[in-house]
This record gives C-alpha cells, structure tokens and sequence, in this order.
C-alpha cells in the first residue's frame, strides 16, 4: 500500500509540472531599418540623440493598448533593447540610406562630436493596438552644429495593423520610424542647403 501511494504521489507531482510549471517563452523584437535605395553620395555627418520616450512604453515589455485609456503590459513580448535606444538605431540606420553617407553616429558617441548635425527626438506618443494600428508621434529638431540654426518639425504616424500579431505590430512600427526618418533627412537636406 505504501508503494503504490509514493507512485500516485510522483505521477501527480509530473503531472502538475508538465500542467502548471511551465510558461510560454518570451519573444524578444527589434525594430527595423528601412529598405529605401540609397540616395546619392554625401560627405554629411549626422549626430542622433538623445531620444527620449514617455515613461508609460520605456519599458522591456511591450506594452499594447486594450482600450481608449487602457493599456497591458506583456510579459512575453519585450524589445530586446531600450526602446529610446532601438528608435535611435534604426533613424541612424534609415539617414545613412536616405542620406548617402555613412558618417552617422549615435550621440554621445565620441565619434559624434565633429558632426555638420545634431538630432534630438522627443517621441510624445507610441501607441500599440494589435490588429488596428501603430501610432508614432514625435517632435524632433534638427541642428547645424556650424552655426546652430535649426529646424524643428513633428512627425506623426498612424500606421495601419492588418493581423494581430506582434510581428505586424512590430512591423508597422518600424515603418512608423521610417516617415520619421524620411522628415528629419528632408531637414538635414534643407538646412546644408541653406545660406550659412
């Protein structure tokens, strides 16, 4: 009697830890640069930095809107790196293809402090909502370190989200950063053009 009780007691114990003692694993997402073709060759160099985001999304977990003032935290889908750091990234990834130049940097780099411009992107809203859309909006300016003018414009995007995975989410996000993108190169473009 006693033997069969400890084998009822070890199937049970397996049977809660195939149940119960296992969670689904974590998926980790970057965002992406753009795949525009590469504009012609430039000498610029650009500094992009800082970037700051609201505290409610600067977090690992991502963080998706469940109503008009709600928002989940999920636990198993997280940006693999700080999400000021990750937009950063990829805006200095997507100016060196709009650009034509691949002197651009991530301020405080070292590297950037010789650098003909300054970015600085001040993200206001990065709104997620799986199987609806991804909304961007950020007030950046651009500074001509030779002289300090600057222009300061606002991007805001409502990228559309067909599925309701991640992915999609992540996808139309990062389509999101590339308008941004594009905006802040057409002001680059702008003031090395302009009378110094």
């Amino acid at each position: 009697m006693p033997r069969l009780a400890a084998v009822i007691v070890l199937c049970g114990l397996a049977a809660l830890e195939v149940g119960c003692g296992s969670s689904p694993p974590s998926r980790f997402y970057t965002l992406s640069g753009t795949t525009a073709s590469a504009a012609a060759a430039s000498s610029l160099s650009v500094a992009v930095g800082p970037v700051t985001i609201p505290g409610a999304v600067d977090r690992p977990q991502m963080v998706v809107s469940t109503g008009a003032n709600q928002v989940e935290l999920d636990e198993f889908n997280r940006w693999a790196a700080p999400l000021g750091n990750n937009i950063s990234r990829v805006v200095a990834v997507n100016l060196v293809a709009l650009l034509g130049t691949p002197h651009v940097t991530l301020f405080p780099e070292m590297l950037s402090a010789g650098s003909d411009f300054r970015v600085a992107i001040e993200v206001q809203r990065f709104d997620s909502t799986p199987g609806d859309s991804a909304v961007l909006d950020a007030v950046w300016i651009v500074r001509r370190a030779r002289d300090g003018t600057s222009d300061t414009g606002r991007t805001t995007v409502r990228e559309p989200v067909q599925e309701k995975s991640i992915d999609a989410l992540v996808a139309a996000h990062s389509r999101a950063v590339a308008r941004l993108s594009q905006d802040i190169a057409a002001a680059v473009r702008a003031l090395d053009r302009a009378p110094r």
